[in-house]
């Protein structure tokens, strides 16, 4: 059984890493070796204009703020790119309300 709970655990001292797949938009984050991943998808909309639309993490990996980086990259990612916006996931919504950075605000449509 402990070795079972372990095996849900993401290593602490590890660095989390996200990797963004342009092609299909989505960015993930590999859980457990490659078995389970986070993802968050976005769309475009127009040509600079993005809808940051869904972010999943597996129920055995919530609330251990793996979706916090998957919002920070997609948010990041915004910004580098100079595009806008459109913030249909209600966690992209709530990660900026808690991180109001003026280079993030900027580039959101309301």
């Amino acid at each position: 059984m402990a070795q079972a709970a372990q095996m849900n655990v993401i290593e602490i001292n590890s660095p989390v890493r996200v990797e963004h797949d342009k092609k299909r938009r989505q960015f993930s984050i590999r859980l457990n070796g490659s078995y389970d991943k986070a993802v968050l998808l976005y769309e475009y909309v127009g040509k600079k204009t993005v809808d940051l639309q869904h972010t999943e993490v597996p129920d055995a990996y919530r609330g251990r703020g793996i979706a916090k980086h998957l919002a920070k990259a997609a948010m990041d990612f915004v910004v580098e790119e100079d595009l806008r916006a459109h913030l249909t996931c209600w966690y992209i919504q709530k990660y900026v309300k808690e991180n109001p950075h003026p280079h993030y605000l900027e580039h959101i449509i309301h």
